[in-house]
């Protein structure tokens, strides 16, 4: 969502479980931001995880269905999913899951904390800043430090408490059980489980 990369984020020393949730992050919004092409997929399709953990099997099942799907399939349920005509099975904002309707009060809290933050728009970008990507890149920005030092554990869940937790489980739940979902079934899964685990250490650490 910012095209301000601080230079202090590029190399910012945080720890490797922080870096391992800004990569879950940034492969949610990856895959959820525009159809993969083909070197994402493949990407994808090399995940796997601890299969002795609920995440680990959510991502070893996504990398499978990664592996035996095409672009023009995927090109197809992203369209089905979030796009359709007139609108798709799903709408991936914060405003229209906390109120029914898009470009609303949440949307507005969200860019009086963007620009607090440090945050700005990309220019060439037409969604919503609430939309469900955006937030994951936003996040993992936070975490490795992308609008300045990286945030504090505080700072984070101030953001997550405000803008994510509210409504994204129950999104990627939505995806999980969508009736266009096959490729994006997995990643409802990965992104239902990453967000009551993210919950979870937020509140064991407050």
């Amino acid at each position: 969502m910012s095209d301000k990369r601080a230079a202090a984020g590029e190399t910012a020393d945080i720890s490797e479980e922080d870096r391992l949730r800004a990569q879950l992050y940034r492969l949610l919004a990856a895959l959820l931001v525009r159809q993969p092409d083909d070197a994402t997929l493949a990407r994808v399709a090399s995940l796997g995880g601890d299969e002795g953990s609920d995440l680990g099997r959510a991502l070893t099942a996504l990398g499978r269905v990664a592996a035996t799907s095409g672009t023009a399939s995927v090109d197809d349920e992203f369209h089905e999913l979030f796009i359709g005509v007139g609108r798709g099975e799903l709408m991936p904002y914060g405003s229209y899951y906390l109120t029914g309707f898009v470009y609303e009060k949440p949307l507005a809290r969200l860019r009086e904390d963007m620009a607090r933050l440090g945050m700005a728009r990309a220019e060439g970008v037409r969604e919503p800043e609430d939309n469900i990507a955006s937030l994951c890149e936003m996040m993992a920005g936070l975490i490795e430090g992308e609008f300045g030092a990286p945030a504090d554990l505080k700072t984070q869940r101030a953001f997550y408490d405000s803008h994510i937790g509210p409504w994204a489980g129950q999104f990627f739940a939505d995806l999980e059980a969508a009736k266009s979902a096959r490729f994006y079934m997995p990643v409802g899964t990965v992104g239902r489980i990453f967000m009551e685990i993210e919950a979870t250490a937020f509140d064991m650490a407050a």
